[in-house]
């Protein structure tokens, strides 16, 4: 009886070996983030499996925020290898990372996109200033009565925003806070538009003037509070990480307005235009001269840890990185990326190469 039990508990152990081994293996590299950088990584994932002997990437539209938190959940073949982002890392972030044992992270600077505030190609083109799209879309004003006071955001018009924007109503489709594009647009368009407004502008000042670190902070808190809060009284719509459920969206609505990368706008421009920002348009020459001003860079970030681990990463990181991949004539630019300078990409390759970490 004692070696029947002995047999079955050797043959259970066997098992749950088998198992974990199994489970501890994993032939194909895992990238999770950005949704504005998963058409990029898509594209390369795709050549990179028909052109190498590796297995095809998977890749998630998860979010920068999202694939960030899932990247920083633990090294092992059940966490992502590389997660995208149309931002860059957080300290924060990186701290999270850090407290689950991923300390070893490579930042891949890709290329740049601009971030679009279009409506469907059947509507009036709009010209909005960053000022606009803060007084229609910040959850607090200030009081047009006058004086430095905020109030609920009275709002529903355009026209009540700026006399000269056409009598319609406000109703705007954007991304979750989950999102890197929501995350620039806040930042590149929210904050810029709020300090035009000049005592708004001086809480930031005062901020960084103030020598006790506590009021300097809460200063800073008071500032972002301000100019980073969207408002929640349906006139911003949460439209999720599917830039296509925008698209369909504005379509149906040609009085709406939807928040998305340059990209997107660049693969759907029979259906969709861009508004001009500040007297600029969004075009692929205006984006990569500056002109346009809402533009940010795109990365994606690496597992030093699972180099080695799980095949392909380095060849993946090669490929990603090449002048036919990302180079001013590279095929990503057929997808609407704006690509970074011959000098900028070789130092980027450099840094990959030698998987310098953060």
């Amino acid at each position: 009886m004692k070696k029947l039990i002995s047999t079955i508990t050797m043959l259970a152990a066997t098992s749950a070996i088998g198992m974990q081994a199994h489970a501890q293996s994993r032939d194909y590299i895992n990238i999770v983030g950005s949704s504005t950088v998963y058409p990029f990584s898509t594209v390369v994932a795709e050549r990179f499996g028909k052109s190498t002997q590796f297995k095809t990437p998977k890749v998630e539209a998860t979010g920068s925020g999202g694939g960030i938190k899932l990247f920083c959940q633990g090294i092992g073949v059940q966490f992502p290898d590389i997660t995208n982002a149309s931002r860059a890392i957080k300290s924060s972030e990186v701290d999270m990372c850090k407290e689950n044992g991923v300390k070893g992270i490579v930042e891949v600077l890709i290329g740049y996109d601009g971030i679009v505030i279009g409506n469907s190609a059947n509507a009036k083109q709009l010209d909005l200033s960053r000022k606009d799209l803060f007084l229609a879309l910040a959850k607090e004003v200030p009081d047009p009565k006058g004086g430095e006071t905020l109030i609920e955001n009275p709002y529903k018009m355009w026209s009540e925003v700026n006399p000269s924007l056409p009598k319609r109503k406000i109703e705007v489709l954007g991304p979750p806070p989950t999102s890197g594009t929501r995350d620039a647009f806040v930042e590149l368009v929210m904050e810029e538009g709020c300090k035009e407004i000049d005592w708004i502008a001086n809480i930031e000042k005062q901020s960084k003037a103030e020598s006790d670190a506590t009021k300097s902070k809460q200063l800073k808190n008071k500032f972002k509070g301000i100019c980073h809060t969207v408002r929640e009284d349906g006139a911003f719509v949460e439209a999720g990480e599917n830039d296509n459920l925008i698209v369909q969206k504005l379509n149906a609505n040609p009085n709406a307005l939807g928040i998305f990368g340059f990209s997107f706008l660049d693969q759907n421009i029979d259906q969709i235009q861009g508004s001009a920002i500040d007297g600029q348009a969004p075009t692929f020459e205006s984006i990569a001269d500056g002109a346009y001003p809402v533009s940010r860079p795109l990365y994606f970030y690496v597992k030093k840890a699972h180099v080695g681990m799980i095949p392909g990463i380095r060849e993946y990181l090669a490929e990603f990185t090449s002048k036919k991949t990302a180079g001013e004539e590279g095929y990503l630019t057929d997808k609407g990326m704006i690509p970074l300078s011959e000098d900028k990409l070789d130092a980027v390759r450099e840094k990959v190469e030698s998987l310098t970490t953060l």
